[in-house]
């Protein structure tokens, strides 16, 4: 009945369900765990007419012309520039921290030194990673990267990850940069937008077609299972392809030991208040045990005597109990991947894709880039 098999209906398996279905007039069936589609993107509007992100912020932004092109087949867009605040020392500064940032946390004077460095020592307009900056010989640059580090990126970093920032990966410390300039956007990215009728409306469009079926609230293993190389459906062999964008650890029965992943407890709060905080998202890097609080209706402006704001509490993931939203990338977890990485590689029907598949951090954009590139490889491979 079906020529491929999807596990999970988040932006991975969704762009390729559509792309197979209309570009290859394949049949698809898509598993889903949960009882809604669009994986963490999935949002609604509460009873204040509020759209609400259920799984937390997600904020679309890209440079890739094609993937902007490709997403706005099943969207219009409201463009929105993402900015934060982070709460130090009793008072609300700019991130990622720049130029003007200085001049919030230090006296004028100190504030147009360090400037001076700083554009001495980098290009202007451009992204240094606090780490990098920490190397610096200079004394005055050390002092400025030993202040963002504690005041601003070591507190948050431990509690997010529940390590050190010298104990993950250089890739995802990079994600937290000193920004040598004066735009206050938290991206920089040419496109930037939220979509206008939100993201489940881009998920309904693009699995709206009549080659896709969907079973939801289903675990993939109540009616799929993977035994001796071969996946089986409904108790059948299945001869065509799996793309799985699931946790690789799970599909291969943790047989290299559990991967570690960093979830949140998320608490949702309705306040009777017009507004709560004057920009979306706010950061606590050192105080209070949340990361930080994000305001809805500062994002989806709407006309309402009442706000939704959102904190977020990092844990451990653990089975059963909650969701993994970001891989550990540790040395040894990386180490424990790379062992899935190879053992899934002699299987050539399955394809893993997406964070939890890959074991990678990506962006929306990153991932809808990866699904078409891996669609039009499939594609190349089903013309031959």
């Amino acid at each position: 009945m079906f020529d491929y098999l999807i596990i999970g209906a988040g932006f991975a398996g969704s762009v390729m369900a559509e792309r197979i279905a209309t570009q290859l007039n394949k049949k698809v069936l898509i598993i889903e765990k949960r009882k809604h589609i669009g994986g963490n993107c999935y949002d609604f509007r509460d009873e204040n007419n509020i759209l609400i992100h259920q799984y937390g912020p997600h904020l679309f932004h890209t440079s890739n012309k094609k993937v902007w092109d490709y997403l706005s087949q099943f969207t219009e867009w409201e463009i929105y520039h993402h900015r934060v605040k982070a709460f130090v020392d009793g008072r609300k500064v700019t991130l990622p921290f720049n130029l003007n940032t200085l001049y919030e946390v230090f006296p004028n004077t100190i504030a147009v030194k360090l400037e001076k460095k700083l554009l001495d020592n980098f290009e202007y307009n451009t992204k240094v990673p606090i780490l990098e900056l920490k190397k610096s010989i200079d004394q005055d640059l050390q002092f400025l990267a030993q202040y963002i580090y504690e005041k601003i990126f070591r507190n948050y970093t431990s509690k997010q990850w529940g390590k050190s920032p010298e104990e993950i990966d250089e890739a995802v410390t990079a994600r937290v940069p000193v920004f040598i300039g004066r735009d206050d956007r938290y991206f920089n990215d040419i496109y930037q937008a939220l979509p206008k009728e939100g993201y489940t409306k881009i998920f309904e469009r693009m699995l709206d077609h009549p080659n896709i079926k969907l079973l939801l609230n289903t675990d993939y293993k109540e009616v799929a299972n993977l035994v001796d190389e071969k996946f089986y459906l409904f108790g059948n062999e299945f001869k065509g392809k799996v793309i799985f964008t699931g946790m690789i650890d799970e599909l291969f029965s943790y047989r290299f030991g559990q991967l570690k992943y960093r979830s949140l407890d998320l608490k949702f709060e309705t306040l009777d208040v017009e507004s709560f905080q004057e920009v979306a998202t706010v950061n606590y890097p050192n105080n209070y045990d949340f990361t930080r609080i994000t305001e809805f209706k500062k994002m989806h402006p709407i006309k309402s005597n009442k706000t939704v704001i959102l904190k977020e509490y990092p844990q451990d993931f653990v089975i059963g109990k909650n969701i993994p939203y970001y891989p550990i990338f540790t040395n040894e977890e990386k180490s424990k991947y790379e062992r899935y990485k190879e053992y899934a590689a002699d299987l050539t029907n399955i394809i893993l894709l997406g964070r939890l598949a890959e074991y990678r951090y990506y962006d929306m954009d990153d991932i809808i880039e990866r699904a078409l590139v891996t669609f039009e490889r499939l594609s190349r491979e089903d013309n031959e």
